[in-house]
């Protein structure tokens, strides 16, 4: 567990210290207006980064003797993100709305175990229902696959 949580500490201190880094370009005293572009992204970077290096004193402080996660604590994990990652992937060919409903059905069966007219009806529904809303209410366009095309979206 110390192991994670110095990686962790030090990818924090390292993010904190481009932002206030760029902060410091930006400015990040008090101008005319108000404060500078920089004022508040300075502040919150340097608390993160500050207390980041604390909880990495806390973990070179602390014995190692427990592992970072078990296999039986990873495995619902990996349930939860193999499907998501996956549907990642698939959005790129398919696009959102057919990606989301492959989604929505294998981890309603999968880690649900959902009945199938439930399946069905919530893995074509809630894409359906997504795609009025943003595409014919909101006119925000969102990644289309093939399907899409074909019906002439």
């Amino acid at each position: 567990m110390r192991a994670a949580d110095l990686v962790t500490a030090l990818a924090l201190m390292l993010v904190g210290g481009v932002v206030i880094a760029d902060a410091l370009r930006l400015g990040i005293g008090w101008g005319l207006e108000g404060p500078q572009s920089g004022f508040f992204p300075f502040w919150l970077a340097l608390t993160m980064t500050v207390t980041a290096a604390v909880i990495a004193v806390r973990a070179l402080r602390r014995p190692t003797s427990r592992p970072f996660v078990t296999a039986t604590q990873l495995r619902p994990v990996v349930a939860v993100l193999a499907p998501a990652a996956a549907m990642v992937v698939l959005m790129e060919g398919l696009g959102l709305y057919v990606a989301a409903a492959l989604y929505l059905g294998f981890y309603m069966r999968w880690v649900g175990r959902h009945s199938w007219p439930t399946i069905a009806l919530l893995s074509l529904g809630v894409p359906i229902l997504t795609f009025v809303i943003f595409e014919q209410w909101f006119l925000v366009p969102m990644p289309k696959g093939p399907l899409e095309a074909w019906l002439g979206f």
